[in-house]
């Protein structure tokens, strides 16, 4: 097993990150009335996902990056969310939708491997 030194090693914060840029692409779309509405809430969540990831890599206990962890798989469920509702408001085609709902199931699944590691 490789030692990891920096958040960046971590799978699952790598597919995070590139997650997060699949959200911004998509975002670019939006009606312009969305700016500070949907497009932001989907965005700052997606952010969320890799940066508390890298918080919790710093954290000292186990207990505190848990916890950091933990926030991430809330923030990653709540872009879950958005995507359903950019779909159903027409913002996203379903196929753009499916795509980026998979791609958030595969950061859930790295980011479940990573805490199970952790504890």
């Amino acid at each position: 097993m490789t030692t990891i030194f920096t958040f960046t090693n971590i799978k699952a914060w790598q597919h995070a990150h590139a997650y997060v840029i699949k959200v911004y692409e998509l975002t670019q779309t939006f009606p312009k009335h969305e700016q500070y509405a949907l497009t932001s809430q989907i965005q700052r969540a997606a952010v969320s996902i890799p940066a508390n990831i890298a918080e919790g890599f710093s954290r000292r206990t186990q207990k505190d990056r848990l916890r950091f962890y933990e926030i991430s798989e809330g923030s990653l469920e709540e872009t879950k969310y958005y995507i359903i509702l950019a779909q159903d408001l027409q913002y996203i085609s379903k196929d753009n939708a499916r795509a980026l709902y998979a791609q958030a199931n595969d950061v859930g699944r790295l980011l479940k491997g990573w805490i199970k590691n952790t504890k």
